[in-house]
């Protein structure tokens, strides 16, 4: 083992470890568009885990994806990280965070700046058809 080790250069073994990242990263876009698919609504939230309003958004994620199940697909960008932020200029984010909602076919439905308030969230998915299930805890 030791002896392959040895074989590879350090630009190889570097090139091949991010070959390897960038494969993972296009999975899990691959996954969230699978995801979209059998989703009525795809929630986006473009921030970063630094942003204090950002870090506020974030229970309310967990929330709206416990309460919606299968209805929603709900994706988290960290816009400032390195490997997501082409996510900024992909979705045109002016500011952080950045609420984006598609349709089942990836059309944009509606988004907001800012921190964005659950009841207001769940208002909108209302009007949109989505029901909350009964939460039980």
């Amino acid at each position: 083992m030791t002896n392959l080790i040895l074989r590879f250069s350090w630009p190889k073994l570097l090139l091949f470890s991010l070959l390897v990242i960038a494969c993972s990263a296009k999975q899990k876009e691959a996954i969230a568009v699978s995801n979209q698919e059998q989703s009525a609504i795809t929630f986006i939230e473009l921030g970063s885990v630094k942003c204090i309003p950002c870090k506020q958004m974030q229970p309310i994620m967990a929330s709206i994806e416990k309460k919606y199940g299968s209805q929603i697909n709900v994706l988290f960008y960290d816009v400032w990280e390195p490997d997501q932020k082409h996510f900024a200029a992909q979705y045109g984010v002016r500011l952080i965070p950045t609420q984006v909602f598609l349709d089942s076919q990836g059309l944009e439905l509606m988004r907001h700046e800012g921190y964005f308030p659950e009841a207001e969230i769940d208002a909108f998915l209302s009007e949109r058809g989505l029901l909350a299930q009964v939460m039980n805890d």
